[in-house]
């Protein structure tokens, strides 16, 4: 199998404390957790960017940040409540600035409801994309200013391809593809939705991030690769046959702890570094 890109990690401040000396011994990406509410976002921002500059000091990973998405729907047919989501988007920006933060995951707005009734409403298709472009077109600027990728993944999404879509038809090299494999699970578990092999398979040259999780096809677990039913190797297959050159991070919704220990296992079955 191809070599893949070394795994990183979604952390927040203090996991990151805990973990830094294990996160620059290897370059490892990191992905920034603490913005995505809107009290880190306003309220807290300048106390956790300056307990992140000491922290960030050096180091030699990439950095990315988990964006604001809270009851931020991309595709909200109220223009002016989606000229507030663009603006929250955009603060998560001036963050990832801050940090040097060169990627940022948003959500996309595609849900299961979309999926079954695509056909039984002729129009939604176009309304869902005509409102996520309209929303994303003043953020996707300003990540092309700040450096940063926006990265758009899939939550409820039941079809592999309508958030691809949505990244070929805004067609900036500032907006990619995410896939989250505990989502992916859940949808084909619940919805029946293709399997996550199929997603990483539909994003293509799009795929830019990858949410490393592990899940029961039940709900977002967000356990440890190897703790649930994902089929690692064909995920890492999946992957490289892409040709893509995604960030591969690990996103753990506790026991952070022991990442170290879950690197070290998938190092141990040759599926990733």
């Amino acid at each position: 199998m191809p070599s893949l890109p070394r795994l990183g990690a979604a952390l927040k401040c203090d996991s990151f404390t805990d973990l830094q000396d294990w996160m620059r011994s290897h370059n490892r990406a990191l992905e920034i957790q603490d913005f995505v509410t809107y009290q880190a976002l306003i309220l807290e921002r300048d106390a956790l960017l300056s307990a992140y500059a000491p922290l960030l000091d050096g180091y030699e990973g990439e950095i990315g940040i988990h964006g604001p998405f809270l009851g931020l729907d991309l595709s909200n047919p109220d223009p002016e409540l989606r000229t507030l989501i663009s603006r929250r988007l955009i603060q998560g920006l001036e963050i990832s600035e801050a940090l040097g933060a060169t990627h940022m995951v948003i959500h996309s707005p595609f849900t299961f409801w979309h999926q079954l009734n695509l056909q039984n409403y002729s129009w939604l298709r176009r309304s869902l994309f005509e409102a996520s472009l309209e929303c994303l077109a003043p953020v996707v600027e300003r990540a092309k200013d700040v450096g940063c990728v926006l990265m758009l993944e899939n939550i409820d999404d039941a079809d592999p391809f309508m958030r691809v879509d949505l990244v070929r038809e805004v067609a900036s090299p500032y907006l990619k593809t995410s896939i989250d494999t505990g989502h992916a699970q859940l949808a084909n578990g619940q919805y029946k939705a293709p399997p996550v092999t199929d997603f990483i398979a539909a994003a293509g040259d799009t795929l830019g991030h990858i949410h490393l999780q592990d899940a029961d096809g039940y709900a977002d677990r967000h356990w440890h690769p190897g703790e649930g039913t994902l089929p690692w190797p064909a995920i890492f297959n999946a992957i490289s046959e892409t040709k893509a050159n995604p960030r591969l991070i690990i996103e753990p919704r506790d026991r952070e702890h022991l990442l170290p220990q879950t690197v070290a296992m998938l190092e141990a079955r040759q599926i990733a570094c």
